[in-house]
């Protein structure tokens, strides 16, 4: 999932039903190209990142029953579809038009937008939720894309947003070349309350199955993952990364047992 906020032409809404007449630069059956930015469904290769999104689109489900909701940063789409299974309306906004063509078709459920998070074209109070998983820590401005989202939620809304646990993502202090901030959790609590003073934090954590692969293997499954290009790994990791689903993962709120600081991704949902 990812949206910059680069200046950048104003909104333009895509459908299944009304598609533009400039056709796509790829097969919109076919994943995006995979270059490291985003993380898709198909490939497998990244299942065990994949299904990390998936987990954190099906949390957010379970609260939006009935409500609009915009899926800001929606990349390839595949989140705002699930979204819709419980939304009443979901709108997926993405910076990069391109994409946002292709996602229109692959998923006519939902509606997508082609616009800037930092400018979103949509009139104070439109939606319910506004969800953005994966997407803040690849944005220069994370703050103006905080007050927009606060402007476009109605009085009662909801904001829940997912990044990686900078504690654990990037523990030597390498960060992702894509990434512009990266957070811990009381530095994610202080950036989204300087627009929403409500914030309740939890965190996505392995479960059962790859905390027991870590333990034969004594260090992290994601280390391990990434400690050889993929086309090297030995068939027993092929086969291990290829069995990951998002029961894998559960997201839960901080305790004495799971404490923040150790969680793979943090979840912040925030009202004002």
């Amino acid at each position: 999932m990812r949206s910059t906020d680069s200046s950048g032409p104003a909104a333009r809404r895509y459908t299944a039903r009304a598609m533009p007449e400039t056709p796509l630069s790829f097969n919109a059956n076919e994943p995006l190209p995979l270059t490291g930015e985003r993380t898709a469904p198909g490939i497998p290769e990244e299942n065990y990142w994949f299904q990390r999104h998936v987990v954190a689109y099906d949390f957010v489900a379970r609260s939006l029953a009935g409500a609009r909701v915009l899926d800001a940063g929606c990349g390839e789409g595949y989140g705002t579809d699930r979204l819709t299974a419980v939304a009443a309306e979901v709108t997926g906004v993405d910076l990069e038009e391109p994409v946002i063509r292709r996602v229109a078709s692959r998923y006519p459920r939902a509606r997508f937008d082609a616009a800037n998070l930092v400018s979103l074209p949509y009139a104070d109070g439109t939606f319910d939720a506004v969800v953005s998983l994966q997407v803040i820590e690849h944005l220069h401005s994370p703050q103006e894309f905080l007050a927009e989202c606060a402007r476009v939620l109605a009085p009662s809304g909801v904001l829940i947003i997912s990044t990686p646990n900078r504690l654990t993502f990037s523990p030597d202090g390498m960060r992702n070349p894509f990434h512009t901030f990266e957070f811990a959790p009381d530095e994610l609590r202080a950036t989204i309350a300087q627009q929403f003073p409500s914030i309740e934090l939890a965190g996505t954590f392995h479960g059962a199955r790859v905390r027991l692969l870590e333990m034969i293997l004594r260090r992290s499954f994601p280390e391990r993952l990434i400690a050889q290009p993929a086309p090297e790994w030995p068939g027993w990791l092929r086969a291990a990364v290829g069995a990951v689903r998002a029961s894998d993962f559960a997201i839960r709120a901080e305790n004495r047992s799971q404490r923040l600081e150790r969680s793979l991704d943090l979840v912040a949902i925030a009202r004002r």
